[in-house]
């Protein structure tokens, strides 16, 4: 017991410092710039753009928190926060890996995999970002080609779609209620897609209502 808590605890150190160095390097990057050049946006301005997306980030930022944290544990969790795109790259990997090593989320094996998944991702994609900063010149043209754009457009629902398969293919009786629901209101409402960040939450709240409903008719 010991040991666990000290593991923790040494993660949670570190994972405090990680977040706060990174809040502090993104806030210096731009603060740097604006005393190089000594051009300061006006607090005007800075209001406006504040308003006008903190509210939708903010909440989605915490409600990102309430339902990552269970799937990734301590050190996925605090590694993914730093390196961000959770939803698209992250939790997906993490997921993905528990479910091919066989481990629940959750569990101490759950939490080693998803740590490991979400380093190797972040390093992954790190090193892809630098050589394509690197060559962007060389494949700009590729990268742009109508031929590729459908491609780009549609990254997000594949990932999510093979995923979804895995899951769905398990427990299919819990998946029928938010599924029909999610795309009756995306149909009805296109608006939504905007805000998928906010329906995450929303559909786990009807498949746990289902679930308990399915449970207790002794469906499951």
């Amino acid at each position: 017991m010991k040991q666990e808590l000290s593991y923790r605890d040494s993660v949670h150190r570190l994972g405090r410092v990680w977040m706060l160095s990174a809040l502090a390097m993104m806030i210096a990057v731009p603060s740097v710039i604006c005393i190089y050049y000594s051009a300061w946006p006006s607090a005007g301005g800075i209001l406006k753009g504040f308003l006008s997306v903190a509210p939708i980030f903010w909440t989605v930022g915490v409600i990102e928190v309430f339902t990552y944290v269970p799937m990734l544990g301590t050190g996925g969790s605090y590694l993914g926060f730093v390196t961000g795109n959770l939803a698209n790259l992250k939790v997906p990997c993490a997921l993905n890996s528990m479910d091919r090593a066989g481990v629940q989320a959750g569990t101490e094996e759950g939490e080693v995999i998803s740590t490991l998944a979400i380093a190797t991702s972040s390093i992954v994609t790190t090193v892809i970002i630098a050589l394509g900063v690197l060559l962007l010149s060389q494949i700009e043209p590729i990268l742009e080609s109508p031929v590729l754009q459908p491609a780009f457009e549609n990254i997000l629902p594949a990932l999510f779609g093979a995923l979804g398969v895995v899951f769905v293919s398990k427990n299919w009786k819990i998946a029928i209620a938010p599924l029909v629901v999610m795309i009756a209101l995306f149909l009805l409402v296109p608006s939504l897609a905007s805000a998928v960040g906010l329906m995450v939450p929303v559909g786990a709240l009807i498949a746990i209502g289902a679930a308990r409903i399915l449970y207790k008719r002794n469906l499951l």
